[in-house]
């Protein structure tokens, strides 16, 4: 039969062999009866009756064993140094110390082990996918099966791996007690291998997803945190795979009850989790020097999870009033429902913060920094300390500055989230939301989140983690072309105003100069007209989309009194700010020259 690969039908029986400082191997024993070089159909015994299922092994082999009818796929060569694996944490090394080789190689004198039928899933998955490219003369045992179809001849150059495969083998061995193959014929019974573990389980158990000290800059920590040291999906492959599925499963009752009684790590139903998810975690851990990381399905939901799971019904928070419209529309009118009241300050008044936490017992200060869409910027540090002696938390919504312009964490928040669908994912092509933090903290949160729902499928984290390797490279264009253009604009004798951190205009420039090492690709400004004039200059643009969302590859553009508060009246729009001729530009990656030349002509048309 035709499996992973590998051609062969016969009966198999397994012993195992060990290496100093090496995950154990398989040894393969293959019972094959032959007639000048024709297969006959298996001989039928007791052992053979137990054993017909399918499974998948890596192993080590011995010399001779393999019958001419036998071939291996041959695409990789074999090759005769193993890859090192860490002492003991393979997923033989539970069964290392109990586990041997016979001492002989060619007799039928050795230990025989019965494997149970979800053994596929325990052994090396890389064994599954190419049976030559773990260790030397690998085998792939596909599948139990009486066709008697013709199989290759093997070549001499994987016959020669083999032996030198077996000499090794036979070196190390040792002596055990052996089980007589009279006596398995005779019906006595098999111990049975099935505690393997392993640090290449699917699972995560044991894992070590931190960054290592050789990645020093976020730019390195972008591309290879989560991923270059290891991750909960076994490959060889430079990208982290999707792992589309929504559930997993265990392959006894006994580690379930352990899963649930906190002493297995594993994954368990899609909503809780999913490593291809976890990676995308870990790399904005990483970034943001945070403990632990959610990620979600959007940025919205994870500012309402984490607003519902850290403040408590009948409870008060402090928030600002420039920010995200739909941020406010929950604080101001689903909140209250709870019995959740919030106090409402400029981004700069501290002493509005000092007098809510002095008549309240605030729970939580939450707002924007930078804010949308004037770019606002609290003094994280400040308000961190003033929140912390009162017993509140901080948490500080980075979205507009990245975690490369701003480390929220650093300068005292305890916790920063993101709405990873603008530069995080930098694409425009996925909906994504994160918030890091102390574990404890995170853990709350993740608490709520597995019961509200609002899951982040594989599909989008991949493209969150695709993203954020260019993260750096973009930001910095970013960066470069928002202050140049911010500069243009403030001396451009048709505009008004220009909203900027990176100005000296700018109400918390210092600020910003203190706590961001770049402001970021948004610039607002108003330019000198009325709701017409800045709908002609808006359209008179080419290069920049008509659209909400910011933070991509692609230029955006937005008139706010129409994109965000066209369904109040105009006084109403003035309450929080927005005037007719309000304009939200969201620079991309194009050249600064094309897009300089774009926005003086569209401001020549007004």
């Amino acid at each position: 039969m035709q499996k992973y690969g590998c051609t062969y039908t016969k009966d198999i029986y397994l012993t195992t062999s060990t290496k100093r400082n090496r995950m154990p191997s398989l040894a393969v024993r293959v019972l094959l009866n032959h007639t000048e070089g024709k297969r006959d159909r298996p001989r039928e015994t007791s052992a053979t009756s137990l054993h017909r299922i399918p499974m998948a092994i890596s192993m080590t082999s011995y010399p001779k064993i393999f019958h001419s009818h036998f071939e291996c796929r041959s695409d990789p060569e074999f090759s005769s140094s193993p890859r090192p694996e860490k002492a003991g944490t393979g997923r033989f090394a539970a069964c290392a110390s109990s586990i041997h080789v016979g001492a002989t190689s060619h007799g039928l004198s050795s230990l025989i082990y019965r494997f149970p039928p979800n053994f596929v899933r325990q052994l090396n998955t890389k064994a599954r996918r190419n049976c030559s490219n773990i260790g030397v003369a690998q085998v792939v045992a596909a599948s139990w099966s009486n066709n008697t179809a013709a199989a290759r001849v093997p070549s001499p150059a994987a016959a020669n791996a083999v032996d030198a495969a077996a000499a090794a083998a036979t070196a190390t061995a040792e002596s055990v007690p052996v089980t007589p193959l009279e006596e398995l014929q005779a019906g006595t019974d098999l111990p049975v291998v099935d505690n393997f573990e392993s640090s290449q389980d699917v699972q995560l158990k044991d894992l070590d997803l931190k960054e290592a000290s050789f990645l020093s800059f976020d730019g390195s920590l972008a591309i290879h945190a989560g991923e270059r040291l290891g991750r909960g999906i076994v490959t060889d492959a430079i990208t982290t795979p999707i792992v589309n599925t929504s559930a997993y499963f265990f392959k006894k009752t006994s580690e379930l009850i352990d899963f649930k009684e906190k002493r297995r790590a594993s994954f368990e139903y899609g909503r809780y989790g999913n490593p291809t998810t976890v990676v995308a975690e870990e790399k904005i851990s990483a970034l943001e020097g945070a403990e632990s990381t959610l990620i979600m399905a959007s940025g919205m939901c994870a500012s309402t999870v984490m607003l519902m799971a850290l403040v408590p019904a009948g409870g008060h928070m402090v928030t600002t009033t420039d920010c995200y419209r739909k941020t406010r529309i929950f604080i101001e009118a689903i909140l209250p429902k709870m019995g959740i009241t919030a106090t409402v300050i400029d981004p700069a008044d501290m002493k509005g913060l000092e007098s809510a936490l002095e008549k309240h017992k605030v729970s939580l200060f939450f707002t924007e920094s930078p804010t949308n869409p004037f770019l606002r910027c609290v003094d994280i540090k400040l308000v961190s300390d003033l929140c912390h002696r009162k017993g509140a938390l901080v948490c500080i919504d980075g979205t507009f500055a990245t975690p490369l312009n701003q480390k929220a964490l650093a300068l005292g928040a305890d916790l920063i989230l993101h709405s990873a669908t603008k530069f995080i994912g930098g694409h425009n092509d996925v909906l994504a939301g994160c918030i890091s933090g102390p574990l404890n903290l995170i853990s709350e949160i993740r608490n709520l989140h597995h019961i509200l729902g609002g899951a982040l499928n594989s599909n989008a984290a991949y493209l969150i983690i695709r993203g954020m390797k260019t993260l750096h490279l973009r930001v910095q264009q970013q960066n470069s072309t928002a202050q140049r253009m911010a500069e243009l604009l403030e001396a451009h004798p048709k505009v008004n105003r220009v909203y900027y951190p990176g100005l000296s205009s700018h109400p918390e420039h210092q600020v910003a100069k203190q706590q961001m090492t770049g402001f970021g690709g948004v610039v607002s400004f108003e330019v000198d007209g009325d709701l017409m004039k800045t709908i002609k200059f808006v359209d008179s643009l080419k290069i920049p989309y008509i659209a909400p969302s910011f933070g991509g590859c692609e230029s955006i553009v937005d008139q706010p009194a129409i994109m965000s508060y066209w369904d109040l009246s105009q006084s109403e729009r003035a309450k929080y700010g927005i005037l007719d001729n309000l304009v939200r530009f969201s620079f991309g990656v194009e050249d600064f020259e094309d897009l300089k030349v774009d926005i003086l002509q569209a401001l020549e048309t007004i």
